[in-house]
This record gives C-alpha cells, sequence and structure tokens, in this order.
C-alpha cells in the first residue's frame, strides 16, 4: 500500500465508495441466486421423488429455512458490530458449501429440511452483513438507494436463478442439474469475499462521529449506550417505526414463504408445464428486484411511510387476484402486482430501521429486525400448509390476503415518517 493511498481518508457515500458497494451488490446476487436454485425444484421433487402430498408437510423446508435465517440474522447483527463485518460474511459462505451437495445426494426428504437450515444460516449471516455494509458506505443521505440496489441484485438473482433451474429441470430432470448452479455460486462467492471485500466497520464510527439528532427530539431516547436487551425491545416493540417496520417485514416474508412452498403446487392444478411454472414463479422476484431500483431511491426522495403502506396494500390486492385465477394469464398479472408491492416496501422497510438506528448499534438492530422478518418465511409455510390442508390452496392465499390488509393499517396508523428529504436550496 502507497502512503498515499494509507493516509488516505474514510468518506462515505455512494459515489466515494463505488467499487467495493458494486462488489457488495455482486456477492448480494449470489446470496439471492443460493435461494433461486431450489424454489422452483424443490416442491415438485417432494411429489414426484419423495411422495409427499400434505402441504404442512412439505412446507417443513421452508420453515426449517426460516427459523434458522431468522436466528441467524440476530447473530450477524451482534458479531458484526462487535467482531467486524468481513468476518461474518466469510462465515456465511462456509455454511453454504454442503447445501447443494446435500440437495442432490438426499436420501430422503429430512436431507433436504437439513440443507435448508445449512442454507438459513447462509442467507442470514451473509444477507444481514451485505446490508449493513452498504449502508456504512453510503451513509445517512442514500439509504433507500442502497438498499434498492442490494435487494434489487439479490431478488433479481432469485429470480433469474428460479427460471434458469426451472429450465435445467425441465431439460435434464429434477437432479442434479439445477444445483450444480448452487455450487458454482458458494465458490465465487467465497472467492470475493475472502480475497477482495474490505472491512466496512470504520465507515459506521465514521458516520456516528458526525451523527446529529433530529431537530424534533423524536430520537433522543435511542442514543449510542443502549444494551442489546433495550434495542431488542425497540426494535420488536416500543419504538413506533422500528416495530412497525418489523411487522411489516414479517408480513411481507409470510407471504414470500407461503409462495415459495404454495404456489408451484398451486400453478400446478391447471396442469400447466415446468417451465410455465417456473416462469410465474420468477415474474414474482423479478418486478419485485428490478423494481426497488426506483422505489428505494424514490423513499429518499418522497419518504418511507406513504410507500410501504401502499406496498403493503398492493400485497393484498394481488393475493386476491391469485386466489380468484385458475389459469397463467390470471397468475401472472397477480404474481408481477405482488412484485410491484413488495418492491416497494423491502428497501424501504429496511431504510426505515436505518433512518432510526444509532450508528453505534444499527447492525444489531437490523439483526433484530430481519429476525422478524424472516420469521415470516416460517409463519408463512406453517399458516399456508395447515389452511392448505384444511381448506384447500386457494384459501391459504386468502388468509395472506387478509392478513397483508391488515399489516398495511398498522404501518398507516402506527408509523411515523422516518426520513425528511433535504430541502432544495433556493436559487
Amino acid at each position: 500500500m502507497t502512503p498515499r493511498a494509507a493516509s488516505r481518508p474514510l468518506r462515505l457515500g455512494l459515489r466515494a465508495n463505488a467499487a467495493q458497494f458494486a462488489l457488495l451488490v455482486a456477492i448480494n446476487a449470489l446470496v439471492g441466486g443460493m435461494v433461486g436454485q431450489q424454489q422452483t425444484v424443490l416442491p415438485l421433487l417432494a411429489e414426484s421423488e419423495f411422495g409427499l402430498t400434505g402441504y404442512t408437510f412439505i412446507f417443513t423446508y421452508v420453515a426449517a429455512f426460516g427459523v434458522t435465517k431468522a436466528i441467524a440474522n440476530w447473530f450477524a447483527g451482534t458479531f458484526s458490530d462487535r467482531f467486524g463485518r468481513k468476518p461474518v460474511l466469510v462465515a456465511g459462505w462456509l455454511f453454504a458449501v454442503p447445501v447443494p451437495l446435500m440437495l442432490i445426494w438426499a436420501p430422503d426428504w429430512w436431507w433436504v429440511v437439513a440443507a435448508n437450515v445449512l442454507l438459513g444460516i447462509n442467507q442470514g449471516l451473509t444477507w444481514s452483513t451485505t446490508v449493513v455494509m452498504k449502508i456504512d458506505l453510503v451513509g445517512p443521505k442514500q439509504r433507500g438507494l442502497a438498499m434498492g440496489l442490494n435487494e434489487a441484485a439479490g431478488y433479481g438473482a432469485v429470480a433469474v436463478t428460479s427460471l434458469l433451474a426451472g429450465y435445467l429441470a425441465a431439460q435434464y430432470g429434477l437432479r442434479p442439474a439445477p444445483f450444480l448452479l448452487g455450487l458454482f455460486y458458494t465458490a465465487l462467492a467465497l472467492l470475493l469475499s475472502g480475497a477482495f471485500v474490505k472491512e466496512t466497520r470504520e465507515h459506521a464510527r465514521l458516520e456516528a462521529a458526525q451523527h446529529v439528532g433530529r431537530a424534533d427530539g423524536i430520537h433522543d431516547h435511542l442514543h449510542a449506550g443502549l444494551t442489546d436487551r433495550q434495542i431488542l425491545a425497540q426494535t420488536s416493540l416500543k419504538e413506533p417505526a422500528l416495530s412497525s417496520a418489523s411487522q411489516a417485514g414479517l408480513v411481507n416474508n409470510l407471504n414470500f414463504g407461503l409462495s415459495w412452498g404454495l404456489f408451484p403446487l398451486l400453478f400446478a392444478t391447471a396442469e400447466l408445464s415446468v417451465d410455465q411454472i417456473g416462469l410465474l414463479f420468477a415474474l414474482y422476484p423479478a418486478v419485485w428486484g428490478l423494481g426497488q431500483l426506483v422505489t428505494g431511491a424514490l423513499s429518499d426522495r418522497i419518504g418511507r411511510k406513504h410507500l410501504i403502506t401502499a406496498g403493503m396494500t398492493t400485497q393484498a390486492a394481488a393475493l386476491v387476484l391469485i386466489a380468484l385465477g385458475d389459469g397463467f394469464g390470471g397468475w401472472a398479472l397477480g404474481t408481477m402486482l405482488l412484485g410491484a408491492g413488495t418492491a416497494m416496501v423491502y428497501p424501504t422497510l429496511l431504510a426505515v430501521v436505518g433512518d432510526v438506528a444509532h450508528p453505534a448499534w444499527r447492525g444489531r438492530a437490523v439483526g433484530v429486525y430481519r429476525v422478524w422478518r424472516d420469521l415470516g418465511y416460517a409463519v408463512g409455510a406453517v399458516l399456508g400448509g395447515i389452511v392448505a390442508d384444511l381448506l384447500g390452496l386457494h384459501a391459504a392465499v386468502w388468509a395472506a390476503a387478509g392478513i397483508s390488509a391488515v399489516s398495511a393499517l398498522v404501518v398507516a396508523v402506527r408509523m411515523y415518517e422516518t426520513h425528511r428529504p433535504e430541502p432544495t436550496p433556493a436559487a
């Protein structure tokens, strides 16, 4: 390292940290791809190779993934604040190494569940850490844009990999071809994370040193010295914006968890081909991923609250369309609308946490928020499975629509606006 590079001061902002930010975006795309490799394939594998017919039992792998990922999010936030971001990122990718091999060689369904436990740890550690690192780098002015780019990369990769995995499954069978994608993603991510990613914790410390509270004093009680227990309580229940974000995140991922396990089975009732099912499933995260390129930056301009309320309402309407549908056209419209609603919500909720949490404990706050959000996978899988077993697949979608509408109402009533765009200077 040259003396000039060694003395170069840290700066916050997307442009000042463009190279590292772009690298983290690419790594988060690989994180999303690890989920996409299995979403189209596993529900079909459950029925065709393992003979599973009960929806609740089929959804066990989604529940195992969601619970494990939720727990891993907590450790990701805590460890990244205490030990640094990069070690947590690398450790998360080490947990991914056995996952594709277990899915390829699984002799029974419990191997699939075990693989998803490891995948949940991988996703919790890696995705949470890339979120925190990007917030560290960009500072307070561009959080929405940063989260939009992060989530667009992750869920865009879910969509592309879901579509590609569906194609490989149709051409070469359900195993092993789709899961070879995961082997490649893991090897590449370990190389990039270990050799090229730089630690960003000092950027958070720089922001903490420059931190100025809101003029209205609304965050004065959220000072730098909160304990882990206090951070958990504020993010989960006490602080209106943080707790509203946590419940909305849970419901959002409830919809995703339900769709993960249920949509391929619902679409199969219309005797669609594997390719068509893969395309339908890919439309949801594709619109979600691309939409976040717009909605994240939009929240920096117009604020967070109304975008979140509109997004949860849009998700409820989309689920109604899917519940009423019975063929490719109606379901395609519904899944695209569901993706649009999710795009309004997903990066904006993360930006809310970044707005409210003090830089000294922001990693832990992001971890707690993501605990609640990713528990939605398990809640959606279990709720969807029970309702589908008792009342049918369409009834499970109706239940999710109702829950999404209630979530939108909670945000509208309880959350305050957390981001106040800077006024444009007078000419």
